[in-house]
């Protein structure tokens, strides 16, 4: 054991819109430690384009809009749990208002101001509210601002979780409850134990999987890969969200052209300018988005071709550059005026639909370990997340769970100290390309055999080779020092084989998992969630001799 450890009332695993909502709503009533496994505004929120879905506008309505994230959701999602979130979306904004952030106003015909909704997919009405077309970089911003003024809130950068510390896993007698996380600095190299009363995982999705993605390199599934590590059960894994429409081209890193743009008149066509969408779908172009990205697909496959078009020049140059002045910026920085002509666009992994399974007051199986935002399975999304539900759901949430941690926080134990992180058999790698080669070959197999149209044959061909993967880090991971790179790896092939088991257990078409094996949903019995339950863990008896953390 160790002394002098760092320790927090609350260890947050994750620096965006959840984890900081969690952060700041425990303000002055918690010691919090935030972590982020880079600069604090590198993750998701702050390169979400479109924003947040509320009921604001008074021709709108709660009603209208659990009935459109039902339908989005295929039949899976949970009615309880969308109509909370549902409700508590004004709340949430009001929130995010109170705190300064600059959502886009427009003036009325009546000379009054007020903040301009947008549409986008699935939506029956404008109920998005923006800050332009960067929402999620105008929250980013503000709740770090907030953040770092805070009292009792520390914020780690450059912190790679390695995995949570149990009670279970350090042979504690009792029920098990979490203690805390082993982190890599990755300044130092260093991993150090860090306790906590309770830690909230917030660490995103797992979207980098594939090949093609929108997100950003650090949405590695990490979160997901400790709590089943840790014992808890995960769902609905199968349904991965493919955004429609990234800028195609080599340089552009999958950049993502906000659903918005189709919500305001954009078109899809094909490169001879003929449109599509009325062919898949009699909401064309603002059908939710699996419909839109296996339309896509379908005529990139048919065609051979490597992208369609979407087109908003159309619409006047001005109305263009005011609504979408950062779409229209990097754009021109590749050639596309989109005011002048249609810009080429495919489809890529967006957005993990399942995961820990959490309670309307994100807690998860394990006593003292939350999960929040995209890391997380509420019931929400169902088989398809409907556009610009995510923001709101990290809001929602992340009150929702600071709201019981400050309720029961005194009745969670403080952590024992913990034992050091044990390097005493590893050494440095001296073979790195063995990581960057697993790496490569398991984004590839994923975007062949488990991407937006699968087959069970190709989903038993991703299977054998993500055992055989798995097997390959794990001995790694025995033998060397951790690096950053390696503990991305590790998770992302454990978060692939979940995906695998939870795709080929599904035999029917819903919302974002489709097979041609079995191309219809299947209306012999109610939908029901994926749900899988890890493996029961070996309890390590106290004071038993071998390394405390790799196991």
């Amino acid at each position: 054991m160790t002394t002098g450890q760092r320790s927090y009332d609350v260890l947050v695993i994750g620096s965006g819109a959840a984890g900081l909502g969690v952060a700041l709503r425990l303000a002055g009533r918690a010691r919090v430690g935030v972590l982020s496994k880079g600069a604090p505004d590198e993750g998701a929120t702050a390169m979400a384009q479109g924003g947040v879905a509320a009921v604001l506008d008074p021709g709108d309505s709660i009603e209208a809009h659990v009935r459109d994230t039902l339908a989005a959701g295929a039949g899976l999602c949970h009615e309880a749990v969308v109509r909370h979130v549902v409700e508590r979306g004004p709340g949430a904004i009001r929130w995010l208002l109170d705190l300064g952030v600059p959502f886009t106003v427009e003036a009325t015909e009546d000379g009054q101001v007020r903040y301009h909704l947008t549409r986008e997919g699935g939506h029956s009405h404008r109920r998005v509210i923006h800050a332009a077309d960067a929402t999620g970089r105008a929250i980013e911003r503000t709740l770090l601002e907030r953040a770092r003024a805070a009292p009792d809130v520390e914020l780690l950068p450059e912190r790679v979780a390695v995995d949570l510390v149990t009670a279970a896993r350090l042979g504690l007698p009792g029920r098990d409850r979490v203690l805390g996380a082993y982190v890599l600095d990755r300044r130092s190299g260093r991993v150090e134990a860090i306790g906590a009363r309770a830690v909230v995982l917030a660490t995103g999705g797992a979207s980098k999987v594939y090949l093609y993605t929108s997100n950003p390199d650090c949405a590695t599934g990490d979160g997901i890969a400790m709590a089943w590590r840790a014992g808890c059960r995960v769902a609905n894994m199968e349904f991965m969200q493919f955004h429609p429409t990234c800028l195609y081209h080599p340089q552009a890193k999958s950049f993502l052209i906000t659903e918005a743009v189709r919500g305001e008149g954009g078109r899809l066509l094909l490169p001879d300018g003929t449109p599509f969408m009325h062919r898949f779908d009699p909401r064309g172009e603002l059908a939710p988005r699996d419909i839109v990205a296996r339309a896509i697909d379908h005529e990139m496959k048919r065609l051979g071709i490597d992208y369609v078009l979407l087109d908003i020049s159309h619409k006047p140059a001005e109305f263009v550059r005011r609504h979408f002045p950062n779409v229209y910026a990097r754009c021109l920085e590749f050639g596309y005026d989109m005011t002048r002509e249609p810009i080429p666009v495919v489809p890529a992994a967006h957005y993990t639909c399942g995961g820990v399974m959490t309670d309307l007051r994100a807690r998860t199986d394990l006593e003292g370990l939350y999960a929040v935002g995209e890391v997380a399975h509420t019931g929400l999304h169902g088989a398809n997340r409907m556009a610009s539900n995510s923001l709101l759901e990290c809001l929602v949430f992340a009150q929702a769970c600071a709201e019981d941690l400050r309720a029961r926080l005194d009745a969670l134990p403080p952590p024992p100290a913990l034992p050091e992180w044990d390097e005493s058999r590893v050494t440095d790698s001296d073979e790195m390309v063995v990581v960057s080669h697993n790496w490569d070959e398991l984004r590839r197999f994923m975007w062949d055999y488990v991407g937006i149209v699968r087959t069970t044959k190709r989903l038993q061909r991703a299977k054998r080779r993500v055992d055989l993967l798995l097997a390959e880090i794990e001995e790694y991971y025995g033998n060397f020092r951790v690096t950053a790179d390696l503990l991305e790896l590790r998770n992302l092939a454990l978060v692939a084989d979940l995906i695998i088991r939870s795709a080929l257990a599904r035999r029917e078409s819903r919302g974002l998992h489709y097979t041609l094996d079995h191309p219809q949903p299947d209306e012999s019995a109610p939908p029901r969630d994926t749900v899988l339950s890890p493996p029961p863990r070996p309890v390590r008896a106290a004071g038993a001799a071998g390394p405390a953390g790799r196991q």
